[in-house]
């Protein structure tokens, strides 16, 4: 309900509700100025000097260090004899942006400061459009300036404020907000008009620019500490703007919500651990890439390069199965959302924002599989057989015309529902299209989105689709036959061993299966083809669904090796290879991106983690555990060098990595991925294989041979499992010995028992 995205510099913007409809600050999306709509700045009262907390838009000759954890950033800078540490998070229970500052003085005589913090209000989705309509003022109740939006519809009734508590005396406090005060007739940030002046004027009220900025001036005594927090809300009375300042004014209770909030993401981050010989992965697998999946692409739906504030109907389903370990029942949850915004007819809406009651319909063919696939994995790994006759409701509206590829419009709830499985069945059933290879109609685009017009004109086929189609029957059909429709189950398999007969005799090209058939019938990913010889996704799922004969499997695996992956340097994994230019008929608006950025022949991270699974099920651990290391961040930030040239975070996954000079190997787009959540699922599932189903786990490792080993402490209920896998002969896969509390298990494939009996557990495995 409520964030923030931080940069190193103190960038970034606040939201609350949804992070595109009602952003609270301005979004920049600006890598290079990383401007920021919240300064703090520090003033010394006697000497009249000016700085920033952090390190725009003032900066010094003093270095400033910056640490990121899982929920809240750490930012520290010592000049003017000052050593200043600003705390920055948000509680689990509190639409609140804390910002708690704590100034040491370093010297041994008194210093005077004026602390002042400054914001630019926006309260929906562009500020330009929203400044005429926000009223200010000051509420001598809380302390508190506020600001409403009386045109916002949907947040009409929100109260956005900026208070600030200090530990002790304040010489003197004062505010505006009004911009031009602040800032200056063709002044800047870095030397705003206010920060000229004693104290600013308390103006509030109907502006056309309107900001909030606060001023508290105080007595730093000689080695003496002081502590100012800064508290940024939204609200949605003026009794609960109270309650908060009230609330977050007293330091014990800051205190106590920041260790709520690094409680809150141990509790969930912490489910699984795993230790091998390969800390850069464990850093990953640890924290990191579930933290981005669920914070960012689950809950925020945001980030520096995008603020979207929407649910992508294929996207956080794929992000939600990475927490079937550490929290199944947020899966479930989202499971449910998501079948809720399917049409009666079986199609789904493509993306919708939940708070305005908007979405989209497409003729996106791939979409509405992700249900069925999700639903089966959440099943298969719970065992929760329930979850298959919850009663969901169906949208209804008008269906698509033949002019129209796509509709954005309200969300309407039909008085039609059906059980979650005849959702799923809708949602095959609306798939059994196919054309004239015998391959699934590709429709607006598959999975690769940008390949918009491959299909529009409604005889376009995917070969992609045709893998992922396969395997959601496979693995659908034995809960069919489960719910006594043998009819159905029959005719699922009928259509299964068609699809992939068509897929392994009109899709291979001789050494690798192709990607697509446009509508004149012509391939893409062949040989023939000048642009888009070969796609990485349709040769993993040839592998991941099981439908790929073996030894075209292999040859296409080894083809992908051998065009898409690039190593030394810049190494990456290419989504397709050459990128598209000058091809016609154009595939999509996937042209319009330059050349080996983004899905036209860059790094696509997302798609390239599906080649991790596929090597890994091929029992080729030395492969998968390769390509993993060429996705992980860390191994792109380990000196100087490589860091400038990649360029971005090293401690989550980038949406894609250039792959074309002058800027091959640079990294794009990070945080809001599906990448994140797939490398989590690609590294524990499938590398290290740590599988649940039902009340059992089972160990079926992928490793790279010289491993010795790894360990893994697996949290089930209040039980803990303590997995050390041993591999004493540098094997890549298989099990010779199970032994379970010291006692031989037999099998290894008949799994561990897993008892919620609050006891913790050994568990040996030898390969």
């Amino acid at each position: 309900q409520f964030g923030f995205t931080v940069s190193e510099s103190g960038g970034g913007f606040i939201w609350a509700e949804n992070s595109r409809e009602y952003k609270l600050t301005p979004w920049s999306n600006d890598p290079v100025l990383d401007p920021s709509g919240e300064i703090c700045y520090l003033r010394d009262e006697k000497t009249g000097l000016l700085w920033s907390l952090n390190a725009l838009p003032i900066r010094d000759s003093e270095p400033y260090t910056i640490r990121h954890g899982q929920g809240y950033t750490r930012f520290h800078h010592q000049s003017h004899g000052i050593d200043q540490t600003a705390l920055v998070f948000t509680p689990t229970n509190a639409s609140v942006k804390i910002v708690s500052l704590k100034l040491r003085n370093n010297q041994d005589y008194a210093q005077e400061l004026a602390v002042t913090y400054y914001l630019e209000w926006t309260l929906g989705v562009h500020r330009e459009e929203t400044s005429p309509f926000l009223l200010t003022e000051y509420d001598r109740s809380s302390g508190a300036l506020l600001a409403r939006n009386v045109l916002q519809k949907a947040f009409s009734g929100y109260y956005a404020f900026l208070g600030m508590y200090t530990d002790g005396p304040e010489i003197s406090r004062s505010w505006t907000c009004d911009r031009r005060e602040f800032i200056g007739r063709n002044g800047s940030s870095s030397l705003p008009a206010a920060m000229t002046r004693k104290a600013l004027s308390n103006t509030t009220g109907p502006l056309f620019h309107p900001c909030a900025a606060m001023q508290v001036k105080l007595d730093l005594p000689p080695r003496g500490e002081r502590t100012i927090n800064i508290i940024i809300g939204s609200a949605g009375s003026l009794d609960e703007v109270r309650s908060y300042m009230r609330q977050f004014g007293r330091k014990a209770e800051v205190r106590k919500a920041y260790q709520d909030v690094v409680e809150f993401w141990s509790n969930l981050l912490e489910r699984v651990q795993v230790s091998t010989p390969d800390r850069g992965f464990d850093f990953l697998m640890n924290r990191w890439l579930l933290y981005q999946a669920i914070s960012c692409h689950l809950w925020a739906r945001s980030a520096f390069y995008q603020a979207g504030g929407a649910y992508g109907f294929r996207d956080q389903l794929q992000d939600a199965l990475a927490l079937l370990h550490a929290r199944p029942g947020l899966t479930r949850r989202q499971i449910l959302l998501h079948a809720a915004h399917q049409y009666k007819e079986g199609d789904v809406q493509h993306w919708w924002h939940e708070e305005t009651g908007y979405g989209i319909r497409t003729r996106i063919s791939d979409d509405l599989l992700w249900l069925p696939y999700a639903v089966c994995r959440y099943v298969q790994h719970t065992g929760d057989q329930k979850i298959w006759c919850q009663e969901i409701p169906f949208l209804e509206s008008p269906p698509l015309q033949e002019d129209e590829m796509e509709r954005y419009e309200p969300t309407v709830i039909s008085g039609e529902t059906g059980t979650l499985y005849e959702h799923c069945i809708r949602a095959i059933e609306r798939s059994l299209r196919f054309g004239a290879h015998g391959l699934p109609l590709m429709g607006g685009g598959d999975w690769n989105d940008g390949m918009n017009l491959v299909g529009a004109g409604g005889s376009g086929e995917s070969v992609w689709l045709g893998w992922f189609l396969y395997q959601v029957l496979k693995e659908f059909t034995p809960f069919v036959i489960d719910w006594n429709e043998t009819d159905r189950a029959d005719k699922y398999k009928r259509i299964a061993e068609k699809l992939a007969a068509s897929l392994n005799e009109q899709c291979w090209d001789g050494q690798w299966f192709r990607r697509a058939y446009n509508d004149h019938g012509e391939p893409l990913g062949a040989m023939s083809n000048l642009e888009c010889q070969i796609d990485c996704i349709a040769q993993a799922w040839g592998v991941i669904s099981g439908a790929a004969d073996p030894d075209k499997a292999l040859m296409a695996m080894a083809s992908l090796d051998d065009q898409l992956v690039c190593r030394g340097d810049k190494s990456l994994v290419c989504l397709l290879t050459p990128p598209f230019n000058q091809s016609e008929p154009s595939p999509g608006y996937i042209q319009a991106y330059p050349k080996g950025i983004r899905e036209n022949g860059g790094q696509y991270t997302h798609g390239a983690v599906w080649a991790i699974i596929a090597w890994a099920l091929l029992g080729k651990g030395n492969k998968a555990y390769e390509l993993f290391q060429i996705l992980n961040p860390i191994n792109h930030t380990r000196t100087p060098g490589e860091t400038q040239q990649y360029k971005v975070e090293p401690y989550v996954m980038a949406a894609d990595v250039y792959s074309v000079p002058p800027y091959m190997g640079r990294g794009g787009w990070t945080w809001y991925t599906g990448a994140a959540g797939w490398m989590y699922q690609a590294g524990l599932e499938w590398i290290l294989g740590i599988r649940k189903r039902g009340d059992k786990l089972y160990l079926k490792p992928c490793l790279p041979a010289d491993w010795p080993g790894y360990s893994v402490v697996y949290r089930y209920g209040r039980s803990t499992y303590h997995l050390q896998i041993e591999n004493p002969a540098h094997k890549e896969t298989g099990g010779t010995l199970l032994v379970i509390d010291g006692k031989e298990a037999g099998q290894v494939d008949l799994g561990i028992p897993l008892v919620n009996d609050g006891q913790t557990h050994q568990v040996l495995l030898v390969l």
